[in-house]
This record gives structure tokens, sequence and C-alpha cells, in this order.
């Protein structure tokens, strides 16, 4: 009997060795995932009153926040292209740059980026620069694509399949229950996890409204020599920035700013620059100081920290990559919550009831 524990151990041990390693190897892509089910199930469990069957919720629930985050990418290459085709046919910047970049000039004649106007553009040659430098780096192209493309997937499928089975993960996990500790950590952790990562969200949608609110007012105001481009576009990439630690929206504002000053520096018109530092001015109050300020202690979670949350989103990144950013801040939560839920009662520290015993009275386990 000894013996067949002890290879049903060894056997147990090596399963646990693999999935560590398939977790490790895939770690970006599953912290994603329980980011997209803590942001996506309330919305889920809220869909059950129209009597939607589970998967249709599910499906649905994922879609309203991975499909306007990918159209809203695509969207964004796309203009990335058009504004430069249309900055270096204004300022030739092809003549200063010199012979070697002439992919330059393949971009700036492109005059109609519709297929036509691109097979037309192929058929003259003008993107043989281009291909050439694709075809160099098809190898790195290749296995960046590939990669990000399996990783979305990953993410998509832990996600439906999440809120489909979390209930019975959920159950799984209490069958090691002893003495309500694991059901009472869990609770207490899924519950915070919730409010955090469910905050993040709408502190993305809340600080995205404020910040088109906040160019388009603007550029009511500024002349149109410097209007800052695509106002719905920057706010609502302004919102998903406001994810990053430290720097956050500033690596929107900032270059949107940059784009609406240079016409006026190219023209000589260094009156307009005016109304771009009052645009930076009010994009740093406004949209930034305000906001954080005053809509993320409400969307920071119920126990945890505002500050710690804070430092977790600093460091997150530096030593876990880019994944960080939502790995970080789980990991905090279920440390913190560890700590004032499961720790004291492993340590035989008896939680305050709500009705304490008098006096004098004795409890009836006493007898």
């Amino acid at each position: 009997m000894d013996e067949k524990r002890f290879v049903l151990t060894l056997f147990g041990l090596a399963i646990a060795t693999i999935a560590g390693y398939i977790v490790y190897r895939f770690v970006a892509a599953l912290t994603v995932a329980v980011f997209l089910y803590y942001s996506t199930r309330r919305f889920y469990h809220g869909l059950s009153r129209l009597r939607l069957p589970d998967r249709v919720r599910a499906a649905t629930a994922i879609s309203v926040i991975g499909l306007p985050l990918i159209l809203l990418l695509s969207y964004t290459l796309v203009l990335l292209i058009l504004e430069a085709r249309r900055f270096i046919e204004r300022y030739p910047v092809a003549e200063t740059i010199g012979g070697e970049e002439a992919w330059v000039e393949g971009l700036a004649n492109l005059s109609d980026p519709t297929f036509n106007g691109m097979v037309q553009t192929y058929r003259s040659g003008d993107f043989d620069p281009l291909i050439e430098i694709f075809t160099e780096h098809a190898a790195l192209l290749t296995n960046t694509v590939t990669g990000f493309l399996l990783n979305v997937l990953i993410a998509v499928i832990v996600t439906y399949y999440l809120l489909l089975d979390g209930s019975k993960v959920h159950d799984w996990l209490l069958s090691f229950d002893d003495d309500a500790i694991v059901r009472e950590y869990l609770e207490a952790a899924d519950a915070e996890l919730e409010a955090v990562l469910y905050g993040n969200l709408l502190n993305v949608i809340a600080i995205s409204l404020i910040a088109v609110a906040t160019y388009a007012g603007y550029n009511l105001v500024a002349p149109a020599g410097a209007q800052v481009p695509y106002p719905a576009l920057a706010g609502a990439l302004t919102g998903i920035a406001s994810l990053i630690p430290v720097i956050g929206m500033k690596i929107v504002y900032f270059p949107l700013g940059a784009a609406a000053a240079t016409p006026a520096l190219l023209d000589n018109e260094l009156g307009l620059l005016v109304y771009v530092t009052g645009f930076l001015v009010v994009a740093v109050v406004v949209v930034d100081t305000i906001p954080d300020l005053v809509l993320r202690p409400y969307f920071s979670g119920k126990a945890t920290h505002v500050g710690l949350l804070m430092l977790a989103y600093v460091f997150g990144p530096v030593v876990f990559g880019l994944h960080g950013l939502f790995l970080a801040p789980i990991i905090l939560v279920l440390a913190l919550t560890f700590a004032y839920t499961a720790l004291p009662r492993l340590l035989g520290v008896e939680p305050d009831g709500p009705d304490p015993v008098p006096a004098g009275q004795r409890r009836l386990d006493e007898f």
C-alpha cells in the first residue's frame, strides 16, 4: 500500500511539475485571462436576466471587452499610416533622411489607401523597399505575430471557460477545506480580486470619457493649426494607457501635444504654441491628476491599500515584464487577503465574533 502511495505521489509531482512549467511558459496569457475574467464576470452574470444560454453570455461578455480593443488598435494603426503619409506629403522628409530610407518615399506615394490603390502602388514598385525590409526580418516578424496571436487565443479560451466553469473550480478548491479556513480565504480573495480588477476596467472607462470630453472641448477653442488629431481615438487610448503606472496617460497626451505643435513649428506660427501649452496643462490637471486623486481610491478595492496597489503597478512590470501590470496586483491581493484572513487562524488566533460572551457566562461546548 505504501509503495502504491509513493508511486502515485511521484506521478502527481511529475504532473504538477509539467503543469507548472506550462503555466510559467504562458503566464502572460493566463494573467490577462484572469484580468478579463474578473473584469467581465459581473456583466456575464447580469446577462442572466435576459435568459440567455451560458455560452452566449460568455461570448458576449468577452466580445464587449475584446472586440472594441482589437478594433481600436487596428483603427489606430491605420490612422498612423495615413497620418504619416500626409505628413510626408506636406513636409518632404525623405529628402532630408537620405536615399537609404527609400521606403519613406514608398509610403508617401501611397495616395489611395484602398485595396486598388495599394495594388497599383505595388505594381509601380513603390513597395519594393518595404518588401525588402519585411523579407530581411521575416523570421522575427513571424515569431512575434505568431506568439502574440497564440497568447491572445489562450487568454480568450481560458477566460471563456472561467466564465462557464469558474464555480466548479471554486467548489473543487473548497474540497480541501479545513475548519472553514480555505472557504473564508477563497471568498475574501475572490471578492477583493473582483473589486480591484473590475475597478481597473471602470477606471479605464471613466478616464476615456473624461479624456474624450477634454480633447474635444479643446478643439472647439483652439484654432485649426493647433488642434489635436482624432480626439475620440486619443481619449480612448488615454483610458487604456491609464493602466500603465507612473507614466500612464502621459504616453498619449504628450505625443498628442507634440503632434499639435509640429505644424505650427514647421509653418513658423509660434503664436499657436500658446494653445498647445494650454492643452498640456489642462491634460495634466483635468485628465491625469484629478481623476487619479478622486476616482482611483473608489476603484482600488475594498481592503487593498491604495498606496500598496500603486507600488504593485510600478514594480510589477519591472519584475515580471509587461504582464506584471496585471500579475503584481493579483499577487498583492492574494497576499494581503491571506494575511488578514487565513494567517491569524493558522497561528491560532481566533477572529473576534460579532457577539462575544459576557464575563461570567460560559459556552455550551465547555460542558
